[in-house]
């Protein structure tokens, strides 16, 4: 059995709700057969590593333990995993990548080693790595990863030129997106995805009903035009309002009493200040952005290099128009040697539609 591709199973199911930890999975292997596994939970509460071995119990004694990121050797909101590990018998450890926290990095296998364990690293590490992006980049720049989601016809449009996107893409696309939501922190749009759309941003399921676990909505809106009627308003879940001018106090006091908490961010020329707000929206430990709209925002974010990843959904239909909006919009470039070219791109097909997935650096 592949033990590593288990304990990466379980990681993916600690995507979203692990932040600002990482998402991480372990199993407990034992003459062959798993007898304990998990992920890691909430903050504050158990690691995958320990999870797994309480699942085990007595028979973590002389058994492997497969987790997809080194275990923890400092307290913080928890005790050190690597003390439980040794503690618990366990004969030998894989771990797929070594944790970049400057409190682990490699002192977690270190101190296994010197306890006699048997260790081994590299198993699905490229998977792994991919995983855990969102925390990588949060431990190395204290900033979040910013994921641009958006969908478009293959003329490049958003909407057709009176504004209509419902729907573009097909149903399983955008059980797709729902998926993408679940797995981030926060979801944002602007003020024109709201007017136009009027989205609800939750995760939901097979049936449509909203999950308990939502991420935070955020809506860019530098006037705060928003009403509180929108379908942003009619499900529970945390929202922000981010403005440019601190709108009236009973303004700010309507959108409050309707669920919203209002923060003013103000940069040039009347726009949200994008970086100041990533530092505020990592300092309260969302650290997976999907961004879901318009263009306005998307041209913000990338003229100012804050785009991490891009998942693009493309569908076989031409919308046409000279006034339709395209997915991107903002100062954009002059010249092809400036175009941004994703790294590490894939593609792939969700019924008719061709899925783009790429890095920007």
């Amino acid at each position: 059995m592949d033990y590593m591709g288990r304990a990466l199973d379980k990681a993916r199911e600690a995507l979203g709700i692990s932040s600002p930890n990482p998402p991480v999975g372990a199993v407990v292997v034992k003459d062959g057969v798993i007898v304990g596994e998990g992920h890691t939970m909430l903050p504050g509460e158990s690691h995958a590593e320990i999870i797994a071995l309480k699942q085990a119990g007595a028979k973590s004694q002389g058994a492997t333990l497969y987790t997809t990121l080194e275990p923890c050797c400092h307290y913080g909101r928890t005790p050190p995993c690597t003390r439980e590990i040794i503690n618990a018998g366990v004969l030998a450890i894989s771990v797929a990548i070594i944790d970049p926290n400057p409190l682990v990095n490699g002192m977690g296998m270190a101190e296994l080693i010197e306890a006699g364990l048997e260790t081994r690293v590299g198993e699905y590490a490229a998977e792994v790595s991919e995983i855990c992006e969102s925390y990588i980049k949060f431990i190395e720049t204290g900033l979040p990863f910013v994921v641009a989601k958006f969908a478009m016809s293959l003329d490049g449009k958003i909407a057709t030129k009176n504004g209509e996107s419902k729907w573009i893409t097909s149903d399983n696309s955008r059980l797709y997106g729902v998926r993408l939501r679940k797995e981030s922190d926060a979801v944002m749009v602007g003020i024109g995805t709201v007017l136009s759309d009027d989205p609800r941003l939750t995760v939901r399921d097979n049936e449509g009903n909203s999950l308990d676990r939502q991420p935070y909505r955020i809506v860019l809106d530098s006037k705060a035009r928003i009403k509180t009627s929108a379908n942003l308003f009619r499900d529970r879940g945390p929202i922000m309002i981010v403005t440019s001018n601190l709108p009236s106090q009973s303004r700010a006091s309507a959108l409050e009493a309707a669920g919203a908490e209002v923060v003013r961010m103000a940069g040039r020329n009347g726009q949200v200040d994008m970086q100041q707000l990533l530092r505020l929206l990592a300092d309260r430990g969302m650290i997976r952005i999907l961004v879901e709209g318009g263009s306005a925002v998307f041209g913000s974010l990338f003229d100012l290099g804050l785009v991490d990843k891009v998942i693009a959904f493309i569908a076989p239909v031409i919308l046409g128009g000279e006034n339709a909006v395209g997915p991107v919009g903002g100062d954009g470039i002059s010249s092809m040697k400036d175009a941004l070219r994703l790294h590490r791109s894939s593609m792939d097909t969700i019924e008719s539609d061709v899925v783009i997935t790429g890095y920007t650096r």
